[in-house]
């Protein structure tokens, strides 16, 4: 069932599951994805003990702004300023996160800035990557395409005009052949006709390479995760050794920015979407690692 909760920002869309009086666990989903992403993997961590609560990210599914004069920004600020304020909603003071893609960059964040907060971190698929970032080497710039391609008008016209389409074609790329079907796809997509679906897209990829202006709302909280270099909050990254968008070689030699426990683990065969193409690994690397440090 999904339930609604009320932040400055936003109406937030979410599911809950476990035992109400748990140890609360956020799992935060990427793009193109959903709030499902996390389907396979919940019932695990809810068995193991975590309180699971999996919000929709703005500009997806049922997720809306409340005003229509709040920037449609989908920069990483926006991301985290989102979470602590679902998390504050729902008055929960300290928790642990999970996140995939977009949301593995909120995950470390949150560590980073709110440690008070976050009891520990997973981040799937997307490596640790302190300050403003770096233009990437030229293989893995080839890999993001996509986002230098929605930098421009005729990019974004794609996205207005097949933005399902668009998505598919990235879940295709991404991971090794045949991992999905029409129908997985399908319900997922429906989370992408929420009506700022596209300028959130759209904005997230121009301002992360400094082609759109952020959203002066999150000025302060910016300038803390770009000055943020060192995570002390236990952390787990978990990626694909197939991942075919953000290479694996990445992630490697990241154990300089955490001052806290650091593991990482690659799933051989395994493309950018470890809970959807291997949910019973990633779940127990997931239960293991969160059950190592105390609630």
């Amino acid at each position: 069932m999904i339930q609604f909760v009320d932040t400055p920002a936003l109406r937030i869309a979410y599911r809950t599951g476990g035992d109400p009086h748990a140890t609360p666990l956020l799992l935060l989903h990427g793009w193109p994805d959903d709030a499902s992403a996390f389907d396979a993997v919940a019932p695990a961590l809810q068995q193991a003990g975590w309180r699971t609560f999996a919000p929709w990210q703005r500009g997806c599914g049922s997720t809306e702004f409340r005003t229509g004069s709040t920037l449609r920004s989908g920069e990483t600020a926006a991301l985290v300023q989102d979470a602590l304020d679902f998390a504050s909603a729902l008055q929960l003071q300290r928790f642990a996160v999970v996140g995939h893609d977009w949301g593995a960059r909120v995950a470390y964040l949150l560590a980073a800035v709110e440690p008070q907060r976050v009891m520990a971190c997973a981040a799937l698929s997307v490596p640790f990557e302190p300050g403003v970032p770096a233009t990437p080497p030229l293989r893995q710039a080839q890999a993001f395409w996509y986002q230098w391609f929605l930098t421009t008008e005729r990019g974004a016209e794609v996205l207005r005009r097949g933005g399902k389409a668009f998505a598919r074609f990235q879940w295709h790329s991404w991971s090794p052949p045949g991992w999905f079907d029409d129908v997985a796809f399908d319900q997922v997509a429906r989370s992408f006709e929420n009506p700022d679906w596209v300028a959130v897209t759209l904005h997230a990829c121009r301002e992360r390479w400094g082609e759109a202006e952020p959203d002066p709302t999150h000025a302060d909280l910016a300038r803390r995760l770009r000055e943020a270099r060192r995570i002390a909050v236990p952390t787990l990254m978990v990626q694909g050794g197939s991942d075919r968008v953000v290479l694996p070689h990445s992630s490697e030699s990241k154990e300089v920015h955490f001052s806290g426990p650091y593991q990482r683990h690659l799933l051989e065969g395994v493309g950018h979407f470890p809970t959807r193409e291997a949910p019973h690994q990633t779940a127990g690397l997931l239960t293991s690692f969160l059950g190592q440090h105390p609630r």
